[in-house]
C-alpha cells in the first residue's frame, strides 16, 4: 500500500511565531541557534492514492497555498522508519 509523508511550512516572508517563540526558548536555554521554522508533517497510507491526488489534497484541504508550502515524499507504510532513517533518542532520561 503506498505510504506519504508532507511536510508543511509557511512561506519565506511569512511570520513564524511558533518558530520565533521556539527560537526564544532554545535560546534561554543556551542553545545559539537561529532561522527556526516550525510546521507540521502529515503521514498516510492509501491504496490506489497517486502522488498527484496527495498534491491535490494539499492544495484543497491540508495546506494553506496563500501562506504555504508543501513537500511530499514517498515512504514506507506506517511504523517502519524509511531508509536512512536515524533513530535520535527516546525523549526521556535513561
Amino acid at each position: 500500500m503506498p505510504a506519504f509523508r508532507i511536510v508543511i511550512m509557511l512561506k519565506p516572508g511569512v511570520l513564524d511565531a511558533a518558530g520565533q517563540a521556539v527560537q526564544r526558548g532554545l535560546h534561554a536555554l543556551g542553545y545559539g541557534v537561529d532561522g527556526v521554522r516550525v510546521g507540521k508533517v502529515i503521514e498516510f497510507e492509501a491504496d490506489g492514492v497517486t502522488r498527484d491526488a496527495v498534491g491535490d489534497m494539499c492544495a484543497r484541504f491540508l495546506a494553506n497555498p496563500l501562506i504555504e508550502t508543501w513537500r511530499i515524499e514517498e515512504t514506507t507504510p506506517t511504523g517502519t522508519a524509511p531508509a536512512g532513517t536515524v533513530p535520535v533518542g527516546t525523549g526521556g532520561a535513561a
